[in-house]
């Protein structure tokens, strides 16, 4: 099995069990709550209570014509399978929980808000890593904007204020400012799943024994270093700035290693989001044990 292969199936396992999770979110919690968080799905939510249009069917009939539309003007044959198997599970997942909508994970508003938006940001973060989508007004977000010209953002936030607001109106207020909560835990989630939890550091050393912290980074720490060419603004001198990234709990040792060899060392160390590369886990942006020095 090639890699392609292998990265393929990985890809379509992210989407199921993202899918899933998004099934989850809506018919277990958002669906018996009455919250609406925007998108094909807080439509499907408004018809449902409107007129007991099911969910699954809902989703499905908007979702095909947007992605047919989204496939003959945008292309991309590989991410136009993958959306369409996304609509597919979540379609297909939709119909099998809907049995949750009356056994709800909770009936709390402020539950419901959390816990839904944590349910559907994990759910589309997972399936986002499986680099695909379920569809959605994002299709329309990014048809509209090669038509128009009007960004894609802007455009969904229009699309997603105009259903919220329909909620406002049929829901009360009260549930509209709920789902703005959950859309704000939902996109954080997304971001969390995608880029990982930050755990790494980045250090930005400028010392002037750089070839001694240099080679105690290298040796002592097992950690790459690479040097960054800069200017004194006072001096204009030369002065070659190291940078190198660690694990979170390596900060200390490596504070007290430079310290150590030059007490007035200037060092910056701030947050990684995601680390890519030799070195560093391809997944997760992680430290592997064998890390290659530049």
């Amino acid at each position: 099995m090639t890699q392609h292969q292998k990265r393929l199936i990985l890809d379509y396992l992210f989407i199921t069990i993202g899918s899933l999770l998004v099934a989850f979110a809506i018919t277990w919690v958002f669906v018996p709550n009455k919250m609406v968080t925007g998108g094909v799905s807080g439509i499907a939510i408004l018809l449902y209570h409107l007129f007991q249009f099911p969910i699954s069917i809902t989703s499905l009939v908007i979702n095909i014509p947007l992605f047919w539309a989204g496939y003959r003007y945008l292309g991309g044959h590989e991410f136009a399978i993958k959306t369409l198997y996304g609509i597919i599970a979540v379609t297909l997942f939709l119909q099998l929980t809907a049995p949750l909508q009356l056994h709800p994970l909770t009936e709390n508003p402020l539950l419901a808000c959390i816990y839904g938006g944590l349910l559907l940001g994990a759910g589309l973060g997972i399936v986002f890593r499986g680099r695909g989508t379920t569809g959605g007004t994002d299709l329309a977000a990014r048809l509209l904007q090669s038509v128009t010209g009007v960004t894609a953002g802007q455009t969904l936030l229009f699309i997603d204020g105009a259903i919220i607001a329909g909620a406002g109106l049929i829901f009360g207020i009260e549930r509209v400012l709920y789902a703005l909560i959950s859309l704000y835990i939902t996109g954080k989630t997304i971001d969390l799943v995608q880029q990982g939890v930050g755990t790494n550091k980045i250090a930005y050393i400028i010392t002037a024994d750089r070839t001694v912290v240099r080679d105690a980074i290298l040796h002592h720490l097992n950690r790459g270093c690479t040097e960054l060419p800069a200017f004194g603004g006072y001096t204009g001198a030369e002065r070659p700035m190291l940078m190198t990234v660690v694990a979170q709990s390596e900060v200390s040792r490596l504070k007290e290693l430079v310290r150590a060899l030059d007490p007035r060392a200037f060092v910056i160390v701030s947050d990684v989001q995601e680390v890519l590369g030799e070195g560093f886990s391809r997944a997760q942006g992680e430290m592997t044990p064998e890390q290659t020095h530049t």
